[in-house]
């Protein structure tokens, strides 16, 4: 091989590298438009092979250090670039992105959390009127057990807190993702039966607030109301938020689906499965934080049951706000 020649002829592909990076370097990756990133990936490849040719054809060791410090700069730029880019497009993503994508969805989120609350009312008063309703949504030997004991079944956590909270969190993550495919499913997994899509999630939304009816008035009945939501404030102050939010996404699927408006039945799936999709990526962190909550503070008896409450209403009046973030005009 002719040295003089080819460094000659592959000058001019290490310089402008060198240039790229030396922008990168000091206004960052973003200055560069998409061309030139691509660009400056194919120089850092040919660079590298630039660097093993020259290493196996005896070329000067300026040469050769001056190609290792433009391959080391470049993998620097290109690689930790990237993953830098990416821990800021997840911060972007939490400091404005998910409250973003909540207030566009907060009609399916309203409607979720009224239908829970319609589930919750009709649970109230059906266990209230007949208290076989009652033992037939929470089961005859809970409600004596409760009724007898006259203590919550909560203290069951104390003790096994770790176990307990990641129980707790699995389950409510479950619980979620089932109310979001609830959009799409076509069948009940306990009915075998064929369902319009969305169905599934109506369903679970109701009857979980059925259940949370006929809780209210077995602890009321028991004279433990005021421990019991006491216990629910600090953590369900994330938690039900988050599942309402479920069932919001699982209401987008099932939107997208019935009503596609002027989309393609499968295009408007796609858009409306994006936004669930960004839905779920918040929720997930909400209902982790909220299963610590559940599993290591609300149930400490030694916590006053006041303090409870403030903490729950800080927590839900952080959310609300947390919520309503606006990405600042540039």
């Amino acid at each position: 091989m002719n040295v003089q020649r080819w460094m000659a002829r592959r000058e001019a592909s290490w310089r402008q590298l060198e240039t790229l990076l030396t922008q990168t370097e000091t206004k960052g990756l973003r200055s560069l438009s998409g061309s030139q990133v691509r660009q400056m990936a194919s120089l850092y490849r040919s660079v590298s092979a630039d660097l093993a040719r020259a290493k196996g054809n005896g070329v000067g060791q300026s040469v050769i250090k001056d190609l290792q410090r433009l391959t080391s700069r470049s993998y620097s730029q290109i690689y930790q670039g990237s993953r830098r880019q990416e821990w800021q497009a997840l911060w972007e993503f939490c400091r404005y992105g998910f409250p973003a994508v909540v207030q566009q969805s907060w009609v399916y989120i309203a409607i979720a959390t009224a239908l829970f609350a319609t589930g919750g009312l009709l649970g109230w008063w059906l266990a209230g009127q007949d208290p076989a309703f009652l033992t037939l949504v929470l089961g005859q030997e809970f409600v004596e057990e409760v009724k007898t004991s006259q203590e919550l079944w909560t203290v069951s956590i104390m003790g096994v807190e770790p176990v307990a909270s990641s129980g707790i969190m699995i389950n409510n993550i479950g619980v979620s993702l089932k109310a979001l495919l609830g959009g799409v499913t076509m069948f009940l997994p306990q009915v075998p039966m064929i369902t319009p899509p969305g169905f599934f999630t109506v369903y679970l939304l109701v009857v979980n607030g059925v259940m949370i009816g006929c809780v209210g008035v077995l602890v009321a009945q028991a004279n433990l109301a005021y421990d019991l939501w006491a216990f629910v404030f600090p953590h369900g102050a994330l938690e039900l938020p988050a599942i309402f939010m479920a069932g919001g996404a699982g209401l987008l699927l099932a939107r997208g689906i019935l009503l596609p408006g002027h989309y393609r039945r499968i295009d408007a799936l796609k858009l409306y499965g994006l936004q669930a999709a960004q839905l779920l990526y918040g929720i997930i962190p909400m209902l982790v934080v909220a299963g610590l909550i559940e599993g290591f503070f609300s149930p400490q008896t030694w916590i006053p049951n006041e303090l409870k409450y403030a903490v729950g209403t800080a927590i839900f009046i952080a959310l609300v706000q947390y919520c309503r973030t606006q990405r600042p005009k540039s």
